[in-house]
């Protein structure tokens, strides 16, 4: 009687254990199951958050946004005129008679043909201006603006000038323009990013990423001896059809004017105008249709000091290797092998120091310029004229 009680309390022990073990192990099972489909609130707070970042847009992406839609594509028309074409085959006709009754050779007609270009402009002011590269337009018949929203509008040069390859085109139609905001690019450092925004081959709002490589760079280290800017060189891609489009900061403000590129073996360069020259040019064609190039009438080189025959130093200054006859440096009494120091109490290093400090002055204002021959201080006062009223 004993034993078969001792036998049921054992095995309500044992059924009370394993109802414990069951709940037990159904709990695990549960607890498992949430985590695998219902994660902690922090997991989903870090996922969300996660997310969030991924949607952030890049600085890139804010800088098109604030500009993008500035930039149009600018379509160029002009008629050229080819070698006059013989209506009768060569050999034909050869009578003197004839060619003399008819005033051509062989009866000869003149042919022409439309020549297309494309290329790229930003609008600056919110009546319709655009700034863009002068030999994008130069000798064009008919520009046609293409904008971001897809309106197609005519456009006028109001203005072009071929020494700093700038050219402004008003855009003939009412309408609200986007405007692009222009920088300062005095405050550019080396390194600082740069972007590209532009029509590239005809493909429309192209943008390529890269920094400012080179500030200042004489465009006759180019092999350009044309034109009179200093040039912002960048990584960013420039190709054809680039050229008159922006070169942006990050903040989306124009920092440059796209002109050209140099390509080589590795990577191609790309060269911008400064804004700040570019608004300064501007500005002058459309007040009176032309820029104002201040000068004095010089050639200058670096200052290179011989210490023996194989070893050279580059000093500071630069040196008259030319004057201009009857140019205002001449007349203010500065000769060939003068070194230019200073001009109006800031040193000058290089020769481009000396085209930088023109180009910031006016035609009104006499400059004091410092120069050093033999080995002797003397203080010259010389005003600039045009450059296109120099009367050689």
């Amino acid at each position: 009687m004993n034993q078969l009680k001792t036998k049921k309390i054992l095995i309500g022990a044992l059924k009370i254990r394993h109802q414990k073990f069951s709940k037990i192990f159904v709990l695990l099972v549960l607890l498992a199951v949430n985590s695998r489909f219902n994660p902690p609130l922090h997991s989903q707070e870090a996922l969300l958050e996660t997310k969030q970042q991924l949607k952030k847009q890049s600085f890139v992406s804010k800088a098109l946004s604030i500009s993008g839609k500035a930039v149009v594509t600018i379509e160029t028309e002009r008629k050229v005129f080819s070698s006059r074409e013989r209506i009768f085959p060569p050999g034909m006709l050869r009578d003197p008679y004839f060619e003399r009754l008819f005033g051509l050779p062989g009866f000869q007609v003149p042919r022409s043909r439309i020549e297309r270009g494309q290329g790229s402009g930003v609008i600056f002011s919110k009546e319709g201006l655009v700034l863009t590269n002068a030999h994008v337009i130069e000798q064009t018949d008919q520009l046609i603006i293409g904008l971001s929203d897809g309106r197609r509008v005519v456009g006028s040069v109001i203005g072009q000038d071929s020494l700093t390859d700038l050219a402004v085109i008003k855009l003939d139609s009412q309408g609200s323009w986007p405007i692009a905001p222009l920088g300062d690019s005095d405050n550019l450092e080396v390194g600082d990013w740069a972007i590209a925004v532009g029509n590239p081959f005809g493909l429309e709002s192209t943008v390529t990423l890269g920094i400012i490589s080179n500030l200042n760079r004489d465009v006759a280290q180019l092999g350009i001896s044309d034109k009179r800017i200093d040039l912002i060189q960048t990584d960013a891609a420039i190709n054809p059809g680039n050229s008159g489009g922006p070169l942006l900061n990050s903040a989306g403000e124009v920092i440059g004017i796209n002109t050209l590129v140099r390509s080589g073996p590795g990577a191609g360069l790309g060269f911008a105008i400064p804004i700040n020259r570019a608004r300064k040019i501007a500005k002058d064609l459309i007040t009176s249709g032309r820029a104002k190039h201040p000068m004095i009438g010089v050639t200058l080189s670096s200052n290179i000091k011989q210490k023996n025959d194989s070893l050279s130093l580059l000093e500071k200054g630069a040196v008259i290797s030319y004057l201009s006859p009857n140019g205002p440096a001449e007349k203010g009494g500065l000769k060939v092998n003068d070194i230019i120091i200073s001009i109006n109490e800031k040193l000058i290093s290089t020769p481009a120091d000396v085209v930088k400090k023109l180009n910031q002055s006016n035609l009104k204002s006499n400059l004091k310029v410092v120069i050093l021959r033999n080995k002797k201080q003397y203080i010259k006062f010389i005003k600039p004229i045009d450059i296109y009223d120099l009367k050689l």
